[in-house]
C-alpha cells in the first residue's frame, strides 16, 4: 500500500510510460536520419579494436563510399525540393529544409569521428609495418625515387587550369580530388590579389604510391599521389610562386532524370543522361582543413554552396583504403580468416543439376555456401543439349561475369535466351549497357523492362525437353547474379522444379517481355501489382490469429523498412499481441518498444564482416508456418516502383533451413544492435555466451541439420 498522496508502483510505471510517449513527437523515425545511424554502425566496426586492422581500413572506406552515394542521391533530392519551394512535412514530421539541417549536423559529427578513427588506425598500422608517410619524412634515396616517379609518371598527365577573365572555371568532375592553387607572379607583392588555378589529381593513376624500402627496414611505406603533386606544384606554374595548395572535392546530384515514355531507345536515353550527370548540381563541397579563405571563396562562388561544406582533417576521399587493404601482400594476421565456402552437398556428387532438382528443392545460403553453384547451374543449362530456353533477370553483374559469358554461349548455340537487363541500376548503368550490347550481338533477346519500373527481381528460368514433356527449372534469389558481391553479401537462393513455381516464372517473364495482363499468381507475389497487398494480407492474418488466441508471430529480415503503411500494419499487429522480430540492417522508420504502440516489436541490426542482404519473411500462421524469400525490402520504391518478387519456400526441409537462418541472426549478441524508441541503437547486453552470427555461420557444416531455438 502506498502512502497517502504518493503514487504507488503501478502509477509510477504508468507515469513513466506517459512521459516516454510524450517525448516521442511522432510514431515514425525519419528515413534519412535512420540511414545516418546505419552508417554510424559501419563506422563503429572501424573503431572496434577487435576488428583486424586491414578490415578496419575497409570499413572506413565503406563509410566514405556510403556517404558519397547518400549525398549525391538523398541530399541532392532534398536540395531539389528546397529549390522548388517545397515546404510540406513528410510523414515523419520534417520539411526538406529542416531535415537537411539535421542531416548536416549529424553527418559533420560522423565525418569528424571518421577521420579521428583514420588517424588511430594509421598509427596502429605503422606499428605493424604499414606506413603512410609525407614527402618531408622520406630519406634522400626515397626522395630521389619519388621525384623520378613524379616527373616520369605523374607530371605528363597533369593539366593545370587557370581561372581568370579569359578562362572560365573548368568542369569539376563528380567525386574527383583536385588541388586549389593560389599563386603570385614572381616579383609581385605577396599581398596582391592572388591568381587562382586548379589541378585534377589523376583518377587513372593509383592514389597511393609504394615508396622504396629503407635500408635495414621491412616496413612498407606509401605516399599519396596528391602529396607528391603538392610538393612539385611549382613545376606546373613557372614564373609564379605558389602560396597555398589545398585539396577539394565536389559531390554532384547523380540521380538520372529520364523521359522513358518519350524515349525511342531507352539505352540511348540513359547514355545521354549519364553524360549529363557530369554537370549535376553541386551538393557537397569537401575541402582540406586550413584552406586559404580566398580559395574557399572562389570555390563557394563557383559551386554556389554555402552550408554543405566539410573541412577535412586528413586526405580527401579515403575510399582508396579499400583497394589498398585488398592488394597488400602478406599481413594475413591483420585480416579476417579466409572463407572456405562449401559447395551445396546436394550437388557435390553429381554433374547433372537437373537430375537432382527433379526430385527435390535445394536452398543455398551465401557466402557460407558458394555462389559457384548458381554459376554452374547456368553454365550447365547453357551447354545441355536438352535445354531449349533460358530466361533471366540481371540487375547487377560482376566485371567479368561467367554468367554473361554462358548466356552468350547458349544463344550462339541456338537456344532461346531472354535477358531482362536493368539499365537503371544506379551507378552500374554503363556496365549494364555494355552487357546489353554484348548479349544482343550474341543473339540473346535483351529486354530493358517496363516503362517507369526498375526490374529488381532475381530469377532464372530454364526450360528443358525431357522425354515427351517440357520441365521448368527455376532459381529465385534475394541477391544479384554477381559472383563478386556474393562473396561479401549474405543471401539465399532457391533451386526448384516445382511446377507451380515454374508456371508463375513463365508468366512473370511473359508479363515483363510482352503485353500479358497481370497474372493470377499461384505462388508468387509480384510488385508493383500485388506484393504489397499480399504482405498486408499476411500481417492481417497474424493479427487475427493473435486476437483469437492462436500462435501468431512475424519474423522479417530485410535491408530497409520505410513504407508508412507497412509500419502501420505492424503497429496494429503488435497491439493485437503479435510478437514481431525485425532484423533490419539499414533504414528503419518504425519505433519499437513504445508502450501502447509497438511494445511487442523488436528491431535489431547486424553489421559485421559480411553485408546482411537476404530478405526472408516468416509468418507463424497459427502453427502452419509460411516462409518466403524475396528481392524486395519494405520500402515504397520496392513495393510500388519496381518489379519485385516474393516466392514461398514450399519444401518442408528447405523451410526448416530458412527458419534456422533466422534463428542464427536472432541469437547474435556480439554484432547485433537493438533499436531504441528514440531512434538510437544499442549493443545487445546480456550475460550469455558470446554468439556472433556470421562467425558461427561459417562453422556450420550443414544448414539442413542445424536446430536452434528462437
Amino acid at each position: 500500500m502506498s502512502i497517502a498522496g504518493e503514487p504507488d508502483l503501478k502509477e509510477l510505471k504508468e507515469m513513466k510510460e506517459i512521459k516516454e510517449v510524450k517525448e516521442i513527437s511522432t510514431k515514425y523515425l525519419n528515413r534519412d536520419l535512420s540511414w545516418i545511424e546505419f552508417n554510424w554502425r559501419v563506422l563503429e566496426e572501424a573503431q572496434d579494436a577487435s576488428t583486424p586492422l586491414l578490415e578496419r581500413m575497409k570499413f572506413l572506406a565503406i563509410v566514405s563510399s556510403n556517404l558519397d552515394e547518400f549525398m549525391s542521391v538523398r541530399v541532392a533530392g532534398l536540395k531539389d525540393q528546397i529549390k522548388a519551394g517545397y515546404t510540406k512535412k513528410d510523414f515523419t514530421g520534417y520539411t526538406p529544409a529542416g531535415l537537411i539541417k539535421r542531416i548536416m549536423k549529424r553527418t559533420a559529427k560522423m565525418v569528424t569521428e571518421q577521420y579521428k578513427t583514420y588517424r588511430e588506425v594509421t598509427r596502429l598500422l605503422t606499428k605493424e609495418g604499414i606506413v603512410f608517410t609525407e614527402y618531408e619524412d622520406l630519406n634522400t634515396n626515397q626522395k630521389k625515387a619519388m621525384d623520378a616517379y613524379y616527373h616520369d609518371i605523374i607530371f605528363p598527365v597533369l593539366t593545370p587550369m587557370a581561372v581568370d577573365q579569359s578562362r572560365p572555371f573548368p568542369l569539376v568532375h563528380n567525386h574527383s580530388v583536385y588541388l586549389a592553387v593560389l599563386l603570385v607572379r614572381e616579383g609581385d607583392d605577396l599581398d596582391d590579389e592572388p591568381y587562382f588555378a586548379i589541378v585534377q589529381v589523376p583518377s587513372n593513376l593509383s592514389r597511393y604510391i609504394s615508396v622504396p624500402t629503407r635500408t635495414n627496414s621491412k616496413k612498407q611505406e606509401f605516399i599519396l599521389l596528391e602529396e607528391l603533386m603538392e610538393h612539385h606544384i611549382q613545376s606546373l606554374f613557372s614564373g609564379y610562386i605558389p602560396i597555398s595548395v589545398h585539396g577539394f572535392r565536389v559531390t554532384r546530384n547523380a540521380d538520372l532524370t529520364l523521359n522513358e515514355e518519350g524515349a525511342e531507345d531507352l539505352l540511348e536515353e540513359i547514355e545521354k543522361e549519364l553524360r549529363r550527370r557530369r554537370w549535376g548540381a553541386p551538393v557537397r563541397l569537401e575541402v582540406q582543413e586550413g584552406i586559404h579563405p580566398y580559395a574557399l571563396a572562389q570555390l563557394q562562388d563557383e559551386f554556389e554552396i554555402e552550408e554543405q561544406i566539410f573541412e577535412i582533417d586528413g586526405p580527401l576521399d579515403i575510399t582508396y583504403l579499400m583497394k589498398l587493404a585488398g592488394t597488400l601482400n602478406g599481413f594475413e594476421n591483420l585480416r579476417y580468416p579466409r572463407v572456405n565456402a562449401k559447395y551445396p552437398v546436394e550437388f557435390e556428387d553429381t554433374v547433372d543439376f537437373f537430375d537432382v532438382l527433379k526430385n527435390k528443392d535445394v536452398l543455398v545460403h551465401h557466402p557460407y555456401e558458394t555462389f559457384d553453384a548458381v554459376t554452374d547451374f547456368i553454365v550447365h543449362a547453357a551447354y545441355d543439349p536438352h535445354v531449349l530456353a533460358i530466361k533471366m533477370t540481371l540487375y547487377r553483374a560482376s566485371g567479368n561475369s561467367p554468367i554473361i559469358q554462358s548466356l552468350a554461349r547458349a544463344a550462339e548455340s541456338g537456344k532461346q535466351v531472354t535477358v531482362v537487363v536493368e539499365l537503371k541500376a544506379r551507378f552500374d548503368e554503363e556496365r549494364n549497357i555494355a552487357w546489353a550490347r554484348m548479349l544482343e550481338k550474341s543473339g540473346c533477346h535483351v529486354v530493358y523492362g517496363l516503362v517507369g519500373l526498375k526490374t529488381h527481381a532475381k530469377i532464372t528460368l530454364v526450360v528443358r525437353q525431357e522425354e515427351h514433356t517440357l520441365r521448368r527449372y527455376v532459381h529465385v534469389g534475394t541477391g544479384n547474379y554477381n559472383d563478386s558481391t556474393a562473396r561479401l553479401y549474405t543471401d539465399v537462393g532457391l533451386f526448384t522444379s516445382n511446377s507451380v513455381i515454374g508456371e508463375d516464372a513463365s508468366a512473370l517473364f511473359n508479363e515483363i517481355t510482352g503485353y500479358s495482363a497481370p497474372h493470377d499468381w499461384q505462388s508468387f507475389a509480384v510488385a508493383p501489382t500485388d506484393l504489397k497487398d499480399k504482405l498486408f494480407e499476411l500481417i492481417k492474418r497474424e493479427t487475427e490469429h493473435a486476437r483469437a488466441g492462436r500462435p501468431a508471430r512475424i519474423i522479417a529480415k530485410m535491408n530497409s523498412l520505410s513504407n508508412q503503411e507497412m509500419v502501420d500494419a505492424l503497429y496494429e499487429a503488435s497491439q493485437a499481441g503479435v510478437k514481431i522480430d525485425l532484423i533490419i540492417r539499414g533504414v528503419c522508420c518504425l519505433r519499437p518498444g513504445v508502450v501502447g504502440l509497438s511494445e511487442n516489436i523488436t528491431v535489431r541490426s547486424i553489421v559485421d564482416r559480411f553485408l546482411e542482404h537476404s530478405r526472408i519473411y516468416y509468418f507463424e500462421n497459427g502453427g502452419l508456418v509460411d516462409v518466403y524469400l524475396s528481392s524486395a525490402d519494405w520500402m515504397t520504391r520496392n513495393l510500388t516502383r519496381r518489379i519485385e518478387l516474393m516466392c514461398p519456400v514450399l519444401d518442408h526441409e528447405m523451410k526448416k533451413m530458412m527458419i534456422q537462418i533466422l534463428n542464427v541472426s536472432l541469437n547474435d549478441n556480439v554484432k547485433a544492435r537493438e533499436l531504441m524508441p528514440n531512434g538510437m541503437y544499442s549493443r545487445i547486453k546480456n550475460e550469455l555466451t558470446p554468439y556472433r552470427s556470421q562467425f558461427e555461420a561459417l562453422k556450420i557444416t550443414s544448414w539442413k541439420k542445424l536446430r536452434l531455438e528462437f
